[in-house]
């Protein structure tokens, strides 16, 4: 039942100035002692390579076109095969990086060294290739030989003149392959930053949406599935009421300064400085215009939903509901999605309500859109809407005998696609994140802050931490855990503590009895 709630990096530097009609060498990530680590770890990308060379070299400067022009295959916003591997360069003659450079035993400028972003970090190489994770490259002298390894590598066909995501095999299994999920969660990252940046753009936070819009970011608190949008989230929602007061309205310009309103908020990166990337994995698509965003929107409130408790599932629901009506910008779009809240006639009182309801609901947009794209051509002709999820990826969740044709009414078996959702957008979307994660810290000398990634992250190529930054995270990690908690209250309690206008003075009373 709805009822309409009255309560409630240099990584990203970087990427973020590539772009297509730039200078060809801003393609290559630059690399140095400060930066080097933190790249590859945030790089959403499955291998990496490094070309570590002097500027002073002429072997070096002649290689640089060569190496550019395939970086401009797979690095940037526009690159025709985004995330799948990250090209990057340390000038060695750089004495920032002498220790660095020493740490990977180069022989010879230029030299190309290959493995996955994880194994670089905090690693070192003895320049034998016997045993060992780093493969160096001695066959990539021309831009079209080191292609040509690279596919023999990976096992593709890359060529110069790929259109974009053509000869992509990743591209091609989103829809069959359900292991490909892993790859969205880099996806729900991107459309978090991107609803955020439209909902500051627009300046949609109104008297009459600033408690819908805090209600939404106590439910991403407790249940992104991207500890660095929970973390970012957080971080919002404590500052909050410091940064947008409720009688902001009111106020005359001359009464604002610049640590108030909407550029105030813009300061705030909600899932981290790595964002945005500029580009899609699992939601990309065959055309610019396609995909990404809302697909990415769809796996993010998906992804929430299989999370939530059974006590949170109706303050879920409603919060879901109140956020797309107001802040997605589609109005035709939004306003059918509140049309199918407003229908629900009897009360979410389950996480499996819940789920089947949101995965209902998207079927009957996909339905209505499938109509619509299919007599305009406006659908994505390598990605049109389907029924979902297809026989393909959970036969099990069909009670129909044989293959379905266009015509046959679809017979579901309710339990099998509760527990298909609950696989799909719970575990097997972080898998990849918590497998990186690992060998991430496997790898770096975190001594004791396994499971902080975010935080340690978050400290930008520092080197030392001093006491008081210590304890800066310390009391971000009470704070972190005290909204969750904070909105599991408001769901058990059915009242959401945001329409009280006591966000801060609430979590730090809580933070406060829970630090003593």
């Amino acid at each position: 039942m709805y009822k309409k709630s009255s309560s409630l990096s240099a990584f990203q530097t970087n990427l973020r100035a590539i772009k297509r009609d730039t200078d060809v060498s801003n393609y290559v990530i630059d690399l140095n002692a400060t930066n080097f680590d933190v790249v590859f770890k945030e790089t959403p990308a499955s291998f990496v390579i490094v070309k570590f060379y002097a500027h002073w070299c002429p072997a070096c400067r002649n290689y640089k076109p060569q190496y550019e022009k395939v970086a401009r295959l797979f690095n940037g916003a526009d690159a025709v095969h985004p995330g799948i591997l990250l090209m990057t360069r340390v000038d060695c003659a750089n004495k920032i990086n002498t220790k660095l450079c020493n740490k990977f035993s180069i022989p010879y400028y230029p030299m190309l060294l290959w493995a996955p972003p994880a194994k670089f970090i905090g690693s070192r190489w003895n320049g034998k290739k016997e045993n060992s994770e780093f493969t160096p490259i001695d066959d990539g002298r021309t831009a079209e030989r080191l292609l040509k390894w690279i596919n023999t590598q990976l096992g593709s066909s890359y060529r110069f003149e790929d259109a974009k995501f053509e000869n992509d095999k990743l591209f091609h299994s989103n829809a069959s392959d359900s292991e490909q999920i892993a790859r969205a969660i880099y996806d729900v990252e991107e459309a978090t930053n991107v609803a955020f940046d439209i909902i500051l753009e627009h300046e949609m936070i109104k008297f009459d949406t600033r408690v819908i819009f805090l209600n939404f970011l106590q439910l991403m608190v407790a249940h992104h599935p991207s500890r660095r949008c929970r973390k970012g989230s957080a971080d919002i929602l404590v500052n909050f009421d410091d940064l947008y007061p409720s009688n902001m309205l009111s106020l005359d310009k001359d009464e604002l300064t610049n640590s108030t309103g909407l550029g105030a908020l813009h300061t705030f990166q909600i899932c981290g400085k790595q964002l945005p990337r500029g580009y899609w994995m699992f939601c990309r698509g065959s055309k610019n215009d396609t995909r990404g965003f809302s697909c990415g929107l769809w796996v993010l409130l998906h992804s929430i939903s299989v999370r939530v408790d059974d006590g949170e599932s109706q303050l879920a629901f409603t919060t879901t509901c109140d956020f797309i009506h107001k802040f997605f910008i589609c109005e035709e779009c939004s306003q059918h999605f509140y049309d199918m809240c407003s229908s629900v006639s009897t009360p979410i009182n389950t996480t499996r309500d819940f789920v089947l309801w949101l995965w209902s609901a998207h079927n009957r947009v996909n339905k209505r859109l499938m109509k619509t794209e299919s007599s305009l051509g406006t659908g994505d002709p390598k990605f049109p809407k389907v029924i979902w999820p297809p026989q393909q990826l959970c036969p099990s969740c069909y009670n129909n005998s044989g293959n379905l044709t266009n015509n046959s009414k679809i017979k579901w078996d309710y339990s099998e696609v509760y527990n298909f959702l609950i696989g799909h957008y719970g575990n097997m979307l972080v898998s990849r994140y918590k497998d990186k994660d690992t060998k991430v810290a496997s790898q770096t000398d975190l001594k004791g802050n396994t499971g902080s990634e975010d935080l340690v992250a978050s400290i930008n190529n520092a080197l030392v931490v001093p006491v008081g930054a210590a304890m800066a995270i310390a009391v971000a990690s009470c704070l972190f855990g005290a909204l969750a908690y904070v909105w599991r209250l408001g769901a058990n309690s059915s009242k959401n503590i945001s329409g009280r206008g006591e966000v801060g003075a609430e979590i730090l009373s809580f933070v406060h009895g829970y630090m003593i």
